[in-house]
């Protein structure tokens, strides 16, 4: 009996120990975007990181998805803890406007990616003054602003909003993707489109290639910037090197606005501490890996991001001497 009893309860000590390490060693989801866009391979390329590192606590899965909006209903309703998200939806999000009705309470930012750069191209005959202020001389000229319940489609109707452009009434609206765009360009059946994403974008240098002179990337003016910064403080000054594109000879002054990533803020401290010291630790293998992620820097880690910092990534930005800004510093509990 005395051994069987001894037997037992080592038995019952190894099993709560596994159990225990079953839940130390969680796995998250990280929710990115399609697969034939940016957000999904970095989100791979992250969920490698940690792999790689053999993090003791968690692991974390890349899945696919629509992008942004889907990205928050999944941290919503928790199938996601982690999403990549542009800046405007973050704000969204947070602030419970635009076509987020309530506001998402529980989500906290990592750090600001990749910039998301506007591309709003115009038919080189319709161009006067080169801004994206021409945009309001179209006057039922049909305009691709991209795919239906895209990212592309909510921030260009923000801006066109934004600079007062009425694209409701001057506009006739193709909601048509990025590559068929270029194609519907070249064909005279669209006079534009609305491409945002990260530089070089494979739908703009096939513009170019097939188009040359014909096309034009508008540039934003200063005033125009300060326009759309009007709400929510996002967007900066991009400029697009000569050479960036095919048969691109001057420079385009564009704008561009971060890229976030995000968490949901019941993920622990030590949890959301690691991954950012992960993502930061391992940059230089991240930007082997994609080569969008090599304007990040953890200087200009926090440039941009709308949403109040998870504990574990503000504890590591304190540690690395980074500026923090008040306003994301956390002040609501959950």
């Amino acid at each position: 009996m005395s051994r069987l009893f001894h037997f037992l309860i080592t038995l019952a000590f190894s099993l709560s120990a596994c159990s225990d390490q079953l839940r130390d060693n969680r796995t998250y989801v990280l929710s990115t975007g399609t697969t034939g866009g940016t957000f999904y391979p970095v989100g791979v390329a992250l969920s490698t990181l940690v792999s790689a590192e053999e993090a003791d606590d968690f692991s974390l899965t890349a899945i696919s998805s629509a992008g942004s909006m889907e990205n928050l209903k999944l941290l919503r309703d928790n199938q996601a803890q982690f999403a990549l998200i542009l800046g405007i939806f973050a704000a969204w999000a947070y602030d419970g406007s635009g076509p987020v009705s309530r506001p998402q309470e529980n989500l906290r930012s990592i750090s600001a990616m990749w910039p998301n750069v506007e591309h709003f191209v115009l038919r080189s005959d319709l161009v006067t003054s080169g801004t994206i202020g021409d945009l309001n001389n179209l006057k039922g000229e049909r305009y691709s602003i991209g795919m239906r319940n895209s990212g592309a489609e909510y921030t260009g109707f923000y801006i066109f909003e934004a600079l007062g452009i009425d694209w409701a009434e001057d506009l006739s609206v193709a909601y048509i993707g990025y590559g068929p765009s270029a194609n519907a360009l070249q064909d005279g059946n669209i006079a534009g489109m609305n491409v945002p994403a990260g530089p070089p974008v494979t739908a703009i240098t096939r513009a170019y290639a097939l188009l040359g002179d014909s096309m034009t990337v508008l540039n934003f003016s200063k005033e125009e910037i300060a326009l759309i910064n009007s709400e929510f403080p996002l967007w900066e000054s991009y400029e697009l090197a000569p050479e960036t594109y095919p048969n691109q000879q001057q420079s385009i002054n564009t704008a561009a606005s971060p890229n976030v990533l995000v968490v949901r803020a019941d993920v622990s401290e030590e949890i959301v501490y690691e991954m950012t010291r992960m993502l930061w630790e391992n940059l230089a293998t991240l930007q082997e890996i994609h080569s969008a992620t090599k304007s990040m820097a953890l200087e200009n880690a926090l440039s941009g991001v709308p949403l109040p910092l998870h504990a574990g990534a503000l504890r590591y930005y304190e540690e690395q001497g980074v500026s923090i800004p008040d306003h994301l510093r956390d002040d609501i509990e959950i």
